[in-house]
């Protein structure tokens, strides 16, 4: 593993030789020399926002790769740029991976010193980072990681919500029929859900999981750590109603929901706020066997609340 640069050398430990090129990164206007990196796989995480978020490793390991595979050049040049990282870029991403991956076993074999880097955060969370670790530990080649900056744990730790136990779904599924059924499978699941949605789509899904989990507290966590960073609390229901009638939102977006054991009882109000997100997409009738089915209140009452709630929208 890299050892952290000096600005100026140590005389307790032996230095390694710097690389013939020359390789380092800006810090603080200071011009550092990167470490000899040890040949083999480096996965890297990445700020999810804020470039101030990187890590000396980080920079460390990037400065004295070879190569950086990344999601996409544009993105991760802006950074290394930032930090005057002069270091090759090449794309590996879902739609080159097949064909790169194959050469970048060989390199490693050769003893390649390679990085790995996602767009941002932590790689292998919802990228195609994962096959190319599997073969190149298959192959015998050395792995190991720069951990970092992660969209999962930086909504989980800002939700208030409980994170002794939680479960990493990613991206539900765009239709809203095989969405449902997802839902219905991440019920049972005793723990808090993370999940990431994109903002044109977060309405539909908060609709289905108010519909499918309950009035459970919930938070959207969107753009973290950057300038218009927000987070909204509340329970899925009223989140559901509260997008419902709003713009889609922008920007990169968490959703962390209670596990099942954190649901509150069901009040008028959730009630309410779940017939309210059912009706602005399904009938009365599907509106109310949604709710009842959600909620555990009888069909009989939701459909009265329904009838009022839609003379009161006419």
């Amino acid at each position: 593993m890299p050892r952290p640069a000096r600005l100026t050398p140590s005389h307790d430990a032996p230095q390694d030789e710097p690389p013939a090129d020359g390789r380092g990164y800006v810090l603080a206007g200071q011009r550092l020399v990167a470490s000899a990196l040890q040949p083999g796989l480096h996965v890297v995480a990445t700020p999810i926002g804020a470039l101030a978020d990187i890590t000396l490793r980080a920079l460390e390991t990037l400065a004295g790769a070879e190569l950086v595979l990344c999601e996409d050049t544009r993105v991760t040049r802006k950074l290394v740029s930032h930090y005057g990282i002069s270091t090759p870029l090449s794309a590996y991403h879902e739609h080159n991976a097949a064909e790169m991956r194959p050469k970048v076993l060989a390199r490693l074999s050769q003893g390649g010193r390679i990085a790995l880097v996602s767009d941002a955060g932590t790689p292998l969370v919802s990228d195609p980072g994962f096959k190319l670790v599997r073969d190149a530990v298959a192959a015998g080649a050395f792995v190991t990681t720069a951990p970092g900056a992660s969209a999962v744990m930086a909504a989980l730790v800002v939700s208030g919500l409980p994170t002794d136990r939680f479960f990493f779904e990613g991206f539900l599924p765009p239709k809203s029929h095989a969405r449902q059924g997802r839902v219905a499978e991440l019920s049972r699941i005793p723990a808090t859900l993370v999940l990431f949605e994109s903002g044109p789509r977060l309405a539909e899904s908060l609709a289905d999981l108010a519909a499918g989990l309950g009035p459970r507290p919930a938070a959207i966590a969107r753009e973290m750590t950057k300038r218009f960073e927000q987070v909204r609390r509340g329970s899925l229901a009223e989140l559901a109603a509260a997008l419902a009638g709003e713009p889609a939102p922008k920007g990169e977006i968490a959703l962390v929901i209670a596990p099942p054991s954190a649901e509150a009882p069901t009040a008028a109000e959730d009630v309410d706020a779940l017939l309210t997100a059912a009706l602005a997409r399904v009938s009365v009738k599907d509106a109310v066997s949604e709710v009842s089915s959600a909620s555990g209140v009888a069909r009989r009452e939701v459909y009265a609340r329904a009838l009022e709630l839609t003379k009161a929208r006419r």
